[in-house]
């Protein structure tokens, strides 16, 4: 069977909000690689944050993080594309004087506000998560070293101000709440989770025709535009089910494996 290259995100494609992954899923990437296939994954955190025992023990031949401004192959980084210090400083500020409570996010560490993010429960997780690399903003001793950002939109942001301010170079991704305020991901202007499988693909040489991905998220569109072969979660949001090839089970109907199985990929 031909080599085909398979990219995964992560939060609601191969965990649910607990981080928990279904046997199933655990399944099918094994026997995906047992039958020559590579995996990916290809995510929106940066890879300071990608961390999870249980989830890098599924063998993953790369990660693709920061919505494609970090790739790593077989533990070797291949592209980092880190904002300079200049440019840091100033996405932190503009952030800062727009009121937009943020996560300023890089490969090794994580720079916080801590003030801000009462009610958003994946801060707390973070600091847990990153420990001694995990730093507030304010007053940090360290220069920040960052591929993107991620941010709290409130009513009383001032998120259009921000946008103005930014937006000649970086892009916004959008996700909707039902709470007070919806978070919105920030990222160099031109990138994206596509850009980051362009890498991969060049770097092995594989044809565009054996290029798989699945995902769930407002996030994901462009990788999934991109891929010959565009798989959505059956717990996805419409934006991404209208435009895929296949819309498979959700995910905790076994939905990977349903997905992988109907590819004829195990």
């Amino acid at each position: 069977m031909k080599k085909k290259a398979v990219f995964f995100d992560i939060d609601g494609t191969l965990w649910d909000e607990k981080m928990h992954i279904e046997e199933s899923t655990k399944e099918a990437i094994r026997k995906l690689k047992e039958n020559g296939h590579l995996a990916f994954l290809c995510s929106g955190r940066s890879r300071s944050s990608i961390q999870a025992q249980h989830l890098l023990e599924l063998g993953f031949d790369g990660i693709i993080a920061a919505c494609g401004n970090y790739v790593e192959m077989n533990g070797e980084v291949i592209y980092d594309n880190v904002m300079t210090t200049e440019t840091a400083n100033w996405v932190a500020k503009t952030l800062a004087d727009c009121r937009l409570p943020s996560v300023l996010e890089g490969p090794y560490d994580c720079w916080i506000d801590t003030e801000g993010f009462e009610e958003d429960p994946y801060v707390d997780y973070l600091f847990a998560l990153l420990g001694e690399n995990a730093h507030p903003i304010r007053n940090s001793q360290k220069d920040f070293l960052i591929e993107k950002c991620s941010f709290d939109n409130f009513p009383y942001s001032e998120y259009a101000k921000a946008k103005e301010i930014l937006g000649e170079k970086f892009d916004f991704i959008e996700h909707s709440s039902e709470r007070d305020f919806h978070v919105v991901e920030m990222i160099p202007k031109g990138t994206s989770k596509a850009t980051g499988i362009e890498w991969v693909r060049k770097h092995l040489g594989l044809n565009h025709d054996d290029i798989y991905a699945v995902g769930d998220s407002v996030n994901d569109l462009d990788m999934l535009k991109y891929v010959s072969h565009s798989i959505a979660m059956g717990n996805g949001v419409e934006a991404i089910k209208e435009i895929c090839e296949y819309v498979t089970k959700r995910i905790n109907e076994g939905g990977i494996y349903h997905a992988m199985e109907y590819y004829g990929l195990i």
